[in-house]
């Protein structure tokens, strides 16, 4: 393999690494899933303005996507203070991401996946702020998956309230 090559897959194999790790995430909660999406979450009401369940999937996975250009961009500015704290928040709201697929699918709680995707949202923030930071594309990237969460929280507001029955 020629050294331009070599040079050219070793500058990538980070972008591939922290999307990978960010669907990997994905896949984690996707597991928690499943059963209440097969059998839980039909049952439930739902406002007008809920997307169609064959849309959940691919918007998750252009996401997750982005979110982990967003990391590796963050992640190449390298050594600073500011850059490390970025990846802490990023860790934390990944964290955060695959629990509320947990509590809302596999516990069958829109009460407590709104507590917790409230925490989540501001968790986003805080990290956006703090990737914005140091990269602006980074941000850029970043910004959809805040976008998309502020719309899931209003829907999982909804559902709470058209399902109160629901712990």
């Amino acid at each position: 393999m020629p050294q331009n090559e070599t040079r050219s897959l070793k500058r990538y194999a980070g972008l591939i690494g922290a999307i990978v790790l960010c669907q990997g995430v994905g896949g984690l909660g996707t597991i928690w899933t499943t059963d209440g999406v097969k059998n839980w979450y039909p049952k439930l009401e739902k406002p007008s303005f809920n997307p169609p369940s064959w849309a959940f999937g691919p918007v998750w996975t252009l996401l997750y996507a982005m979110m982990g250009a967003s990391a590796w961009l963050t992640w190449r500015k390298g050594g600073e203070e500011r850059t490390m704290r970025a990846l802490q928040l990023f860790s934390v709201q990944m964290l955060l991401n695959m629990l509320w697929s947990f509590i809302f699918f596999r516990l069958r709680s829109p009460r407590w996946a709104f507590v917790e995707i409230v925490v989540l949202w501001l968790a986003i923030v805080m990290t956006l702020v703090a990737i914005w930071r140091v990269s602006r594309i980074a941000g850029l990237l970043f910004l959809p998956y805040l976008l998309w969460t502020s719309f899931a929280l209003l829907l999982n507001a909804r559902i709470w309230r058209l399902n109160p029955d629901q712990h």
